[in-house]
């Protein structure tokens, strides 16, 4: 995985999710800070996230053949939402493994979409990530990162940026394996834009942000938290060539700067977001991107309802 993915398979992509995929609003932040800010909101999907682009199109490019016995995947919650509605959609079944960890309400939404669920350590969990095995699991495995499909399927998030936003300054996209991040910024490049897109992570676990520092992967400590959709222990070695030449860094924010921005767009313009999806607002708000037209890509919105309920009443 060493080179971007080209502008054909993205468009090509685009096409397949016609009618899966919305196209969600492009709007700005209600802030007092004076930056401008704006918000991708992938949190309107169908699923609550917009890993029903990449589900959709991996799933899209799969024959009946290899249908037949069902898909699977390896997700904290949203990408085994994708792969879940879209084999619903299908009528094949889904399994998905998911770590010890991952939310209720991204559970429950599976178990509403008829997935089998199956609950590992995260380290195992993680060995799935890495490797693309796990046992004797039947049918097509939809990598939650770096399968190409996927990552082309992001990446017409990046086509209706510049269709909506032609000129804007920089992009902050949550960092979970780096599928949104490299699928966005490679259709940005394919149509000329030289804009940043940088990775937004949080202290608890910020492998970007060490990858880049080292100037290779490196094990970083990984700490659980509310922000479930984005952090891990190290930046895939599959990823990192496109990641180090695709991203121009990334910007690291605290549990309470993300849990503000999560009170912030609640309260200011009515969107729900998990905490994932609200770190690009917080380096945003504290200006890591610099000024200009800064979009931020909120990726999702399945965040616990007591969770929300306890970060507005101001706990974290």
């Amino acid at each position: 995985m060493h080179e971007p993915i080209p502008l054909p398979e993205i468009e090509a992509a685009r096409e397949r999710l016609r009618g899966l995929a919305i196209r969600t609003p492009l709007v700005r932040l209600n802030h007092d800070s004076g930056l401008d800010v704006f918000l991708k909101l992938e949190n309107l999907q169908p699923i609550g996230a917009f890993k029903i682009r990449g589900a959709g199109n991996a799933m899209a490019q799969a024959s009946p053949d290899e249908l037949a016995n069902g898909v699977w995947t390896a997700s904290a919650g949203n990408m085994a939402q994708g792969v879940a509605w879209n084999a619903r959609r299908l009528g094949i079944p889904c399994s998905v493994v998911v770590p010890d960890h991952a939310p209720a309400a991204k559970l429950d939404a599976l178990t509403r979409m008829g997935a089998e669920i199956e609950k590992v350590p995260f380290a195992t969990w993680w060995d799935i990530i890495v490797t693309h095995r796990y046992g004797d699991k039947a049918g097509v495995f939809v990598h939650p990162v770096s399968d190409r499909a996927v990552m082309a399927g992001n990446g017409t998030i990046g086509l209706e940026l510049l269709e909506d936003l032609p000129d804007l300054d920089a992009v902050i996209v949550p960092y979970g394996g780096g599928g949104l991040s490299c699928g966005i910024a490679s259709a940005l490049r394919a149509r000329g834009s030289q804009v940043p897109v940088y990775a937004a992570e949080v202290d608890t676990a910020a492998p970007v942000a060490a990858a880049f520092e080292a100037g290779e992967p490196t094990d970083v400590e990984y700490e659980p938290s509310f922000v479930d959709g984005i952090g891990s222990t190290r930046v895939l070695d599959e990823m990192w060539p496109l990641v180090s030449r695709l991203l121009a860094g990334s910007l690291v924010v605290s549990l309470s700067q993300i849990a503000e921005a999560v009170r912030l767009l609640a309260v200011r313009n009515r969107i729900v977001s998990e905490g994932a999806g609200a770190a690009p607002v917080a380096a945003a708000l504290a200006g890591r991107a610099g000024g200009g037209k800064v979009v931020c890509i909120i990726s999702g919105g399945n965040i616990d309802t007591a969770k929300l309920a306890a970060i507005l009443s101001g706990e974290l």
